[in-house]
Order: structure tokens, then C-alpha cells, then sequence
């Protein structure tokens, strides 16, 4: 793609997202979605193939659906109330239909079958983007909404942890993981969002470090599924030694970066008096642990087979920058002695 069309799209991504963060009201954020959308369909079709074509239709066409009820609810609340500020939303329909909306933007279940079909069909770096930057601007809209529907929340959260871990168990292409690993992280976020709005952002934070770091992995790797996996060992050892600890930071076991707010969602639950939804939270953090354990298993402890064909893309030398991957890493794996500090920022 023409590095002017790609700098304007890549701005337009920005521009959209921080018109939805910037607005009061809910043209403004609808508009805002929208350009967010418009901005990145051009990038998720760039390599002209079949499945991203297909992908990227399934993605509008959700996208679209998600936004008309967006707007739709925004309407029937103004009908009803006379107004248009994003935090005066008092009426339970309205409020109700634009969280499902937005739950529909970012992929939480039971709203969530698009998602691994879509990032399926994308390349690493697009998916990237799909996975962390366009989460963004539904998530402000979430958390100025968020004191109205708890129950709502809760079972979106619950399901989105369940399906996650459950949906991502027989996958063996790595895009496909990856949605999964997205629908959970997302469930754990919505669980807490009306007790602690700042964990909910810290756990987005380091949701995003983490898949930054998988993503950039992967395409370093050039993989897209399981068994490409094990061919890595010939071309970057040092990083083929060190993925285990960011997949196993994603699952969230300690010592690693991904366990913090995992630890502190579970307090948090805790002390609001919801240990059933927090241990039903933790035993389907296991379901999601298993597959990462795959993939680890797959990259590390398995040598492919020797032959013509499977030497070939060893002697490619990746193009990549690795700064960025060097910087993700070891925020993903270093981070945990940290807690102490983040958790007195967020309670103060």
C-alpha cells in the first residue's frame, strides 16, 4: 500500500478514536465509531485475497449493525428523556441497548462469533490493530456508562470468560487463539468495570502489552498456526526460549506480568461480596491457561520435521523492527513486582 494512503488511514484511526474519547455527546461518539471503522476497512483488505475480503465484510457488516443500535438507542433515549449527554443515559431500554451495541463493537460474548472469523482472515499486523487500538473508543463509552446495568455486566463478563477459554481449546490457528485469549481478557475487564474503572483500564493496558508482545512474536515467526511454531527455534533461539513466559504472562500465572490484575480483579470481586463470580472467573482463567500451555509446548518442546520444504522459510531473515518486540516483552514479563506501586495509584 502507498505509505501517503496508509499515513492518512492510520491517521483517520486516530482521529476517530479521539472523537469518540474527546465527546459529551452521542453523535459526536457515533461519528467518532464511525470513522474508526471506515479508517481501518482499507487496511484489513490491502492484500486483495479472499479471506480478508470476506473477513472485512463480516467485520462491517457486525460494525454497522453495532453502530445503527448505537444510534438508535441514542434516539429513543433522547425521545424519552430530552437528552443527548453520553452520562445522562437514566432510562434502563436505552442503557440496555447500548451496552449490547457496544459489547457487539468489541467482541464479548455471546456477541463475539465475528471475531475469531474476522481476525482469521487478516494478517499479524492488522489484527494487532483490530485486537488492541479499536477497543479503545467502545471501552470510553463503556466506562461512562457503566454504573447502569450491573447485572448486565456481570453475565456479559462471566460468559466472555467462559467462551473464551472454552471457544479457543480445539483452535489450532494462532489468529483464531488469539480472538479467544481477546474475548476473555475482555470478560475479565467487564467483570470489574462498575466496582474499579481504573483496574478495568490497568488490565487493558497490560492486555494490550501482552498481545502486542504475542502478535509481534508470531510475525516475527512468519506463523499462523501451531505447527509453523515449532520451525522457530532455527531462526530466533533467544526469543523461542523467552515466548513461553510471555503465552504463560497472557494466562496469567505469577511471577509474570500477566497475573497482576488477574490477582487484583479477583480481590476486588472478593471484597464486594461475588466469590462465586470471581472463582467461576479463576477456574475458566484454567481453560485458557491449557492452550497456552499448547502453544508453548508446540514452540518449544517440538522440532518439526527436517525435510526440503520445511527448511526453506528457516533461512528467510525477518525484516522486522524488534525494538518494539524487545520493549513488549519484557514489559510482559517483568511488570509483577510493580503491584505494590500500581495498586496505591489506583486507590488513591
Amino acid at each position: 500500500m502507498n505509505p501517503y494512503i496508509s499515513a492518512i488511514l492510520l491517521f483517520s484511526l486516530g482521529l476517530g478514536t479521539t472523537i469518540t474519547f474527546a465527546s459529551s455527546h452521542w453523535l459526536l461518539a457515533w461519528m467518532g465509531l464511525e470513522m474508526n471503522t471506515l479508517a481501518i476497512i482499507p487496511l484489513m483488505t490491502q492484500h486483495h485475497h479472499p479471506r480478508a475480503v470476506e473477513a472485512t465484510t463480516k467485520y462491517f457488516l457486525t460494525q454497522a449493525t453495532a453502530a445503527a443500535t448505537l444510534l438508535f438507542a441514542s434516539v429513543t433515549n433522547a425521545w424519552l428523556t430530552g437528552q443527548w449527554e453520553i452520562q445522562q443515559i437514566t432510562h434502563p431500554l436505552p442503557s440496555t441497548m447500548i451496552t449490547l451495541a457496544l459489547a457487539l463493537k468489541i467482541g464479548l460474548a455471546p456477541l463475539h462469533a465475528w471475531l475469531p472469523e474476522v481476525l482469521q482472515g487478516l494478517d499479524l499486523t492488522t489484527g494487532l490493530i483490530l485486537s488492541t487500538w479499536q477497543k479503545l473508543a467502545p471501552f470510553a463509552l463503556i466506562l461512562q456508562l457503566q454504573p447502569s446495568n450491573s447485572t448486565l455486566l456481570i453475565i456479559l463478563g462471566l460468559t466472555s470468560t467462559l467462551i473464551g477459554g472454552w471457544g479457543g481449546l480445539n483452535q489450532t490457528q494462532l489468529r483464531k487463539i488469539l480472538a479467544y485469549s481477546s474475548i476473555a481478557h475482555l470478560g475479565w475487564m467487564i467483570l470489574v468495570l462498575q466496582f474499579s474503572p481504573s483496574l478495568t483500564l490497568l488490565t487493558l493496558l497490560t492486555y494490550f502489552i501482552m498481545t502486542a508482545s504475542t502478535f509481534l512474536v508470531f510475525k516475527l515467526n512468519k506463523s499462523t498456526n501451531i505447527n509453523t511454531l515449532a520451525m522457530s527455534w532455527t531462526k530466533a533461539p533467544a526469543l523461542t526460549a523467552l515466548t513461553p513466559l510471555i503465552l504463560l504472562s497472557l494466562g496469567g500465572l505469577p511471577p509474570l506480568t500477566g497475573f497482576m490484575p488477574k490477582w487484583l480483579i479477583l480481590q476486588e470481586l472478593t471484597k464486594q461480596g461475588l466469590a462465586p463470580t470471581a472463582t467461576l472467573a479463576a477456574l475458566s482463567a484454567l481453560l485458557s491457561l491449557y492452550f497456552y500451555l499448547r502453544l508453548s509446548y508446540a514452540m518449544t518442546l517440538t522440532i518439526s520435521p527436517n525435510n526440503l520444504t520445511g527448511s526453506t522459510p528457516w533461512r528467510l531473515l525477518s525484516t522486522q523492527l524488534t525494538y518494539p518486540l524487545a520493549t513488549t516483552t519484557a514489559m510482559t514479563i517483568c511488570l509483577l513486582p510493580l503491584t505494590p506501586a500500581i495498586s496505591a495509584l489506583l486507590t488513591s
